[in-house]
């Protein structure tokens, strides 16, 4: 029997990271679990070790620190078994662009993009060298609606979209499956972290709905999965409308419209 790949997930210890644990758990892989709180990974692996029986490494980190994102980066080159990266791990900040400390807003593109980044690149090689394996990058449909006015935070999903397409072009000829999965808002604690009221927030898809939908989207080997909306079309739509205006990129002059006199 056929090993199954190790998956090591980020934001392993809450929310969206903990039920993707309970889901590749019951689908039979170890797993590497990657959090700041060790104590409530431990607890959590340790009833999925007793329902499972799967393997469950708790590798305590903060990825907005330089050193310890490096240590799960060496895990991700190093480890051969590991061969699917859920990129979860991200956070929120509250208010508007204006209000929010340039320290604040700092710290949230360390932890949204600069470990999404870092953590992609250390195991991609490996996985390119084997000809399989998986990344899973959680985004938003934030990403796609600035009118939201959360400015800093949809530009950091808005980065892993266009991170995960560049990426599966690049990495899928060569066996390598990326996904982007773009979330609408979920009932996890990135809320309260975030200082929002979640009960003011309508809408809220319950997260074991959000996690096995994107799963779905995995099993399909979907580029991008967007669990809330209705019609694919209208995805397909967008994509179309964005890739006609390629080949009017490559022009050696200004349009018309933008010529003195025009």
């Amino acid at each position: 029997m056929v090993k199954k790949p190790s998956v090591l997930i980020t934001g392993a210890s809450s929310g969206i990271g903990a039920t993707y644990c309970d889901r590749f758990a019951r689908r039979g892989h170890d797993l590497v679990l990657v959090a700041r709180d060790g104590a409530r990974m431990e607890a959590m692996a340790a009833d999925l070790r007793q329902e499972t029986g799967v393997a469950i490494d708790i590798l305590p980190a903060d990825l907005t620190k330089p050193d310890e994102l490096a240590a799960v980066e060496a895990r991700l080159r190093d480890d051969d078994r590991i061969g699917i990266l859920v990129n979860n791990a991200g956070a929120g900040l509250g208010g508007r662009f204006v209000d929010q400390s340039t320290d604040d807003v700092a710290q949230l593109v360390a932890l949204n993009v600069t470990a999404v980044a870092r953590l992609a690149s250390a195991v991609a090689p490996r996985l390119a060298t084997a000809g399989e394996g998986a990344i899973i990058n959680i985004g938003s449909v934030v990403g796609l609606a600035p009118e939201l006015g959360m400015s800093v935070y949809g530009a950091t999903k808005a980065f892993v979209l266009f991170l995960s397409q560049g990426l599966s072009l690049e990495l899928g000829p060569k066996g390598v499956y990326v996904q982007a999965v773009l979330p609408s808002a979920t009932r996890t604690e990135i809320w309260e972290r975030s200082g929002a009221d979640v009960n003011a927030v309508s809408a809220l898809m319950d997260v074991g709905e959000l996690v096995d939908a994107a799963l779905v989207g995995f099993d399909r080997r979907e580029p991008v999965t967007v669990p809330p909306l209705p019609n694919a079309a209208d995805w397909d739509a967008f994509q179309g409308a964005r890739q006609a205006m390629l080949p009017g990129f490559a022009q050696v002059h200004a349009a018309e419209r933008y010529r003195k006199g025009a």
